[in-house]
């Protein structure tokens, strides 16, 4: 019997809603995270001792407002991750595109060893060819290039945008190709690698939301900190394109080796080709006073190693939960955690996109607004820049930044990477950052929102429906 169009799309609706009840998320127990013992602390010789792991602890909440997050719940954090927490690394702050830019062209010319890359999107474009011919110049120099890149993400990008690396010595592989019969491993086309990863010489390492693009070309900070518009900035302002609004970190120190190990974990377990001899983990010295945790999440764990630190570090907040995030379609728990964080009397502050280069996502997570506004979460929105960072500071002494968006796909169907930096010293920039934000925002007002028209209602809860794909 022949089925109408309207009969298959809902045929196809229930597969998929079966479909997601076939995948799921950690249920985080909040009792554990009240669990005593010991937090490890690596330097840069390796662990340290209980006592030295228990003065650095001491001495981040000496400088901070006093607060539990930085010994309630990383117990709990470094038996659900496996990955230590490791000090005397120096991590900076970079917004947008072009400072991004600066500053991690400038590392991969100094590159004499190697440059591993990890993007999800890597365009030919402006930008992407630049890229592509600064790391041309270093394999030619002798550094060795190892270049991993999305297959879906890249879609866009022929094939032969890499021959030139490829010819030059490169090595260069495709995660989880598209088409079925380059695959390596099961083909499994929803799984993707969404990190944006560049380490170089094993002693720098760059992670965050921003990919190569020329959709980064033009910065969201007002005067575009005194640069001279390109061409790529005057076509998008031509076309009334807005900015896009990112943040990435740069890290040196003891913990980039953690960063490398990811690296190297993906590639083997995408069965690449056999990297080249190099000195992918050098001796590496002390560089600062952060201690920060490499956090990658993948598919094929249990469970996503970086929602259940989430998770573990908003039940711990006690006074200020600030997150930014360019994609939120929450799941129950998730939801329930934000609720739950603002009805004990903490001060919970999200920053949403206006816009969206996808409305479909946008709708879903402004179906999820109603419930937060009615908890007490203020909820802002930034308007004149397309916002792409995903970043979180809790209680000033908790940070991270990486490509994990809250929504079920970076839980779920994703490799992720973060850095979680403990201490008030950063944490106080990422505040500065997120006020920052603020003001370019405009407020979520409970009863304005509750107006709404009910086309708008009924576009989210449409959207709603498809949160475990988006």
């Amino acid at each position: 019997m022949s089925t109408t169009p309207w009969c298959q799309r809902l045929l196809c609706l229930l597969l998929c809603l079966w479909l997601a009840g076939c995948g799921g998320l950690p249920s985080i127990v909040p009792d554990m995270a009240v669990q005593r013992r010991p937090v490890q602390i690596e330097g840069a010789r390796g662990p340290l001792t209980a006592a030295q792991s228990k003065a650095i602890l001491e001495r981040l909440q000496a400088r901070g407002t006093p607060t539990d997050v930085l010994d309630r719940h990383l117990a709990l954090e470094e038996a659900l991750v496996g990955s230590p927490l490791v000090a005397g690394n120096r991590a900076q702050l970079l917004q947008n595109g072009p400072a991004t830019y600066e500053a991690m062209f400038s590392a991969i010319r100094a590159a004499r060893d190697h440059v591993n890359v990890e993007f999800y999107i890597l365009e030919d474009d402006e930008v992407g060819q630049r890229f592509r011919e600064l790391l041309l110049e270093r394999q030619r120099a002798g550094a060795q290039v190892n270049l991993l890149y999305d297959s879906v993400g890249s879609l866009r990008t022929p094939k032969s945008f890499f021959d030139p690396l490829r010819e030059a010595g490169a090595r260069v592989l495709e995660f989880n190709p598209v088409n079925p019969l380059k695959v390596r491993r099961g083909w499994n086309v929803n799984q993707r690698d969404h990190r944006k990863l560049v380490v170089v010489d094993g002693r720098v390492a760059f992670l965050g939301g921003i990919n190569i693009s020329s959709v980064y070309s033009g910065g969201s900070l007002s005067g575009s900190r005194g640069r001279s518009v390109t061409e790529q900035q005057q076509r998008q302002r031509e076309r009334g394109a807005l900015p896009w609004r990112d943040t990435q970190v740069q890290i040196e120190g003891p913990a980039v080796a953690e960063f490398q190990r990811l690296f190297m974990q993906t590639w083997s377990a995408q069965h690449g080709p056999e990297l080249p001899a190099r000195d992918y983990f050098p001796t590496l010295q002390p560089q600062g006073r952060e201690v920060v945790r490499a956090i990658g999440s993948s598919p094929d764990e249990p469970y996503s190693f970086i929602y259940a630190t989430l998770i573990s570090a908003l039940r711990s907040a006690e006074t200020e939960i600030l997150i930014t995030t360019a994609y939120f379609v929450p799941d129950p728990q998730l939801l329930e955690t934000l609720q739950e964080a603002a009805g004990r009397g903490v001060k919970v502050k999200m920053l949403l996109p206006s816009r969206s280069d996808s409305a479909f996502v946008l709708a879903a997570g402004r179906a999820y607004y109603q419930a937060l506004l009615d908890a007490g979460v203020e909820l802002y929105e930034r308007h004149e820049a397309l916002l792409h960072a995903k970043t979180a500071v809790i209680d000033g002494v908790w940070s991270t930044v990486g490509s994990t968006n809250l929504d079920w796909r970076s839980f779920l169907h994703n490799q992720e990477l973060n850095a979680v930096v403990l201490g008030p010293g950063f944490g106080a920039r990422m505040r500065e950052v997120f006020n920052a934000d603020l003001a370019a925002s405009r407020r979520i007002e409970p009863a304005e929102w509750a107006s709404r028209s009910w086309k708008q209602r009924l576009a989210e809860q449409a959207a709603r429906l498809w949160a475990w794909w988006l």
